[in-house]
């Protein structure tokens, strides 16, 4: 069945915007893979021979990946360098808090977000094995460096998928 080029045309558009956006609402710790899943299911609905459930599904997979990546990330790292289990929840908590810190105490848009998630991250996981744990001020903080540093790979690692994802859904709208 052949369909109208416009309509290609349209849908290969709203791909592009919402693969641009899903990448800078990721950098924001917003669900931008999950916005593809559902705008690619919207021109599904709409246009199913140019956009099939395969590739909704594809989307949906990497989405589920990137979540599972940023969530386990700083938390990682928090074990990798010594931390128990509560200080790697220390460590998500943190993330969550200094990110929504991070956006208003430094006004500069994403930087704030993204350097309050990976601070707080390491604060979070520092305070509860210090505070909880009773660890050493040493151990504590070679497992707040940890959970920082997973926090910051989680936030590249989740950006390219978010990526490859938009380009995949801007390819699969011509295919």
């Amino acid at each position: 069945m052949t369909w109208p080029i416009w309509e290609v045309w349209v849908i290969a558009s709203v791909a592009l915007l919402t693969g641009i956006a899903g990448a800078v609402f990721v950098v924001l710790t917003l669900p931008g893979i999950w916005l593809m899943v559902l705008i690619s299911a919207l021109c599904m609905w709409w246009q199913p021979e140019v956009i099939s459930w395969k590739v909704v599904l594809a989307l949906a997979i990497l989405a589920a990946i990137a979540e599972a990546v940023e969530f386990f990330a700083s938390a990682v790292g928090s074990k990798r360098f010594g931390g128990s289990k509560r200080g790697a929840l220390g460590s998500i908590v943190g993330t969550i808090l200094g990110a929504i810190v991070g956006t208003f105490a430094i006004p500069i848009p994403i930087v704030g977000t993204i350097a309050g998630g990976i601070i707080g991250a390491g604060l979070g996981a520092m305070m509860v094995e210090r505070g909880i744990v009773q660890q050493t001020w040493k151990d504590s903080a070679k497992s707040g460096t940890g959970a920082a540093a997973g926090r910051a790979v989680s936030i590249f690692v989740k950006l390219g998928l978010a990526i490859a994802a938009g380009l995949f859904f801007i390819v699969a709208a011509f295919v």
